[in-house]
Formats: structure tokens, C-alpha cells, sequence
């Protein structure tokens, strides 16, 4: 994908935050992968489910009652697929973000298919949900947890099938990882089976921490250089991964952002930048940092002469699985992340913070 891509990408979520508008700006061809009849089911891995329906689940509009278990879902949520996949159902459509995974599946979650198709990937261009092509797939479930769908857009999808709308108690696409799983879990009859899931990550989460006890008490932002420089706020899935591990956000950044999942600062404000870690998400991890650099105020500030810098690159799979922060990338990211945090924070500044090796 090009920066292009990814920077209308970024904007296409801001907007939707700011106007209330329309989800983020999808990547990739309006072409599904596949066609709607060949797309895996839901149940791959079925466990059973007597018992837990009929399912109401609270909502920004609302609430929505699950009558049955559903077969046919098709995931609107820009990473809800992930937690469909790793509660063993398999969408019969996605909705592309990031672009470049069939069926906008993961590598850290292909082998959740199983032997079913890939689903059938839906496309967003910033107007909402392809309402038409949703309905054509004649769904019974479509979920909408991580997302800024709209009311009129919940209402326009309502019609045809039960939607699960985003939370009301967070900001559009700032549903915590664990909430989305668990919300999930309840629509598909496995609230135990989801609870299990987010145990197994947090314990993950509690054994980096273990090992690297320099991790609390420090601080750390996470940015990108998005049309000058972008920090994520307290409530996106990023800067939620830096705090689970122990790290404190700046205390004035919800203040600068506010109900945003993140804005641009200025100049001004690059005191939210000198933190114990930086976690720049960059184009590339050559050109994109020697232009951070040349930056004379940002380059003056001590997280940059200290080499306390961690680099990911967008368009990788680490780049994206840091953007999806689901139940399944998490794992990957923690794989690779927390040796550049531990080598960043150790205090010494001749430590290199290396690239992992994939």
C-alpha cells in the first residue's frame, strides 16, 4: 500500500471522528476475493451454544437482541474479523483497512480459516457500509464494534440483519481489544470462549512486564509523521498496548487531543514527544527518520539524543498488526515490540533499537 493510501486512510478515520461521518477510508479493490456462495460460514470450529440466546448486547444507539446463532456474518468493524476468527467462525465478509491480506485475514490469523474460504472483503471509500453488497450476502449478524458507523448508517443496515454497533462508552474506533473480543463472544454464543481468549493475552501482556520491570514508570507516546506529526490519545488501540505493558501516557495528551483517537500537534506541543519512548509508525524506517531528524526542535529533545526511538514500519505485517491490536495480532506485536521497548528504556544510550528480523 502507498503512503498515499495509507495517509487518506488516516484522514478518512479523523474525519469520522470530527463529523461523526463515515468509517475509515478502506484500501484495495472494490473487487471482493471471493464470491459470497464460497465464503467460509461461520462454525469452522463450533462449539456449542445452547443456551445463550436470545443475546441483547448495549450499543451507542441503542440495543440489539441476537435471537439465534448466527451463520452468516459479515464484519463491518474495521478489525472485527479477528476476534470472529479466533473464537473458530469465519466471516462470510470483511471490511478492508489495511490492504494486502486475502480476505482481509491477517497472517497472524490465517490459520483461523481453517479449511473454509477466505471471506468475501467489502470495501469503505468514506461513505459508509456497501449497504447493497452487505445486504446481497444475506447476512444474519453484522458486527460494527470497531468502527464510527453512524446512525443513520446502523439504521440502513438494521433492515436487513441484528447490528452490533461500537460502544457508547468509548470514542469511534477506541473500543478496547478486550471489550471487543468479549463483545463478540456474547453475539456468537461463546462469551466463556472470548473471556478465555482475553486471559491468555493479558497473561502474555503480565510476562513482558515480568521481564522487563523498567517498562513501569516510564513514559511513552506512540505517533506517525501523518501530514506533519500525528500522536495517538488514551483510548486508541495503541496507545492502550504501551499502557498495558506499564508504561504512563503523557499527562497532557487526552487534553490536547480530546475526544478524538488522536490529532496533529504543532510545535508547540512537541513536549508530548520527549518521553522515555518514542513509538513512531513511518513509512519507512530510513528516509521517514532521517526527515524526523532534520527537524531541529524534535531532534533537540532527549528522547531523540538519548536513542530511546522505536521504529515501525506501516505497511509491514508487524506495521499493521500494531494497527489492528486485536486479540490475535497482539501476541505478534508483543514478539517483536517489547525487545526494541526494553532496548530503548534500558538507560544506556550506546543500546541499538533493533528491527526484528520479520
Amino acid at each position: 500500500m502507498t503512503r498515499a493510501t495509507r495517509a487518506s486512510r488516516l484522514s478518512g478515520l479523523l474525519a469520522s471522528v470530527l463529523l461523526l461521518a463515515a468509517a475509515a477510508v478502506g484500501c484495495g479493490s472494490s473487487d471482493s476475493d471471493s464470491d459470497s456462495s464460497s465464503s467460509g460460514a461461520s462454525g469452522t470450529d463450533s462449539k456449542s451454544v445452547a443456551g445463550a440466546y436470545p443475546v441483547t448486547l448495549d450499543h451507542k444507539f441503542g440495543s440489539t437482541t441476537i435471537k439465534s446463532e448466527p451463520k452468516r456474518i459479515v464484519t463491518v468493524g474495521l478489525t472485527d474479523q479477528d476476534a470472529v476468527l479466533a473464537l473458530g467462525n469465519v466471516p462470510v465478509a470483511t471490511t478492508e483497512w489495511l490492504g494486502g491480506y486475502k480476505g482481509a485475514v491477517g497472517p497472524w490469523a490465517q490459520d483461523k480459516l481453517g479449511g473454509a474460504a477466505a471471506p468475501t472483503v467489502l470495501k469503505d471509500t468514506g461513505t459508509g457500509p456497501q449497504v447493497e453488497k452487505i445486504a446481497a450476502l444475506k447476512p444474519d449478524l453484522i458486527l460494527a464494534v470497531y468502527s464510527g458507523l453512524t446512525k443513520s448508517q446502523y439504521e440502513s443496515l438494521s433492515k436487513f440483519a441484528p447490528v452490533v454497533a461500537q460502544p457508547k462508552a468509548y470514542n469511534n474506533y477506541g473500543v478496547p481489544w478486550q471489550q471487543q473480543t468479549e463483545e463478540i463472544g456474547k453475539a456468537l454464543g461463546k462469551e466463556t470462549e472470548a473471556k478465555t481468549l482475553v486471559s491468555g493475552v493479558e497473561d502474555k501482556f503480565a510476562a513482558a512486564k515480568k521481564a522487563n520491570p523498567a517498562f513501569a514508570g516510564a513514559s511513552a507516546v506512540m505517533a506517525t509523521p501523518y501530514e506533519g506529526t500525528f500522536v495517538f490519545g488514551s483510548q486508541d488501540p495503541r496507545s492502550r498496548f504501551l499502557s498495558d505493558l506499564g508504561f504512563s501516557l503523557p499527562k497532557d495528551l487526552d487534553k490536547v487531543i480530546g475526544d478524538q483517537f488522536g490529532a496533529n500537534i504543532s510545535k508547540e506541543r512537541f513536549d508530548l514527544l520527549d518521553q522515555d519512548v518514542d513509538v513512531w509508525i513511518v513509512p519507512d524506517t530510513t528516509t521517514a527518520v532521517t526527515k524526523l531528524h532534520n527537524d531541529k526542535i524534535y531532534a533537540d529533545l532527549n528522547v531523540v539524543k538519548q536513542g530511546r526511538e522505536v521504529f515501525v514500519k506501516e505497511t509491514s505485517d508487524y506495521g499493521n498488526a500494531v494497527s489492528l491490536s486485536t486479540v490475535l495480532s497482539i501476541p505478534y506485536v508483543l514478539d517483536r515490540m517489547v525487545p526494541q521497548l526494553a532496548a530503548a528504556v534500558d538507560g544506556k544510550t550506546a543500546t541499538k533499537v533493533e528491527q526484528p528480523a520479520s
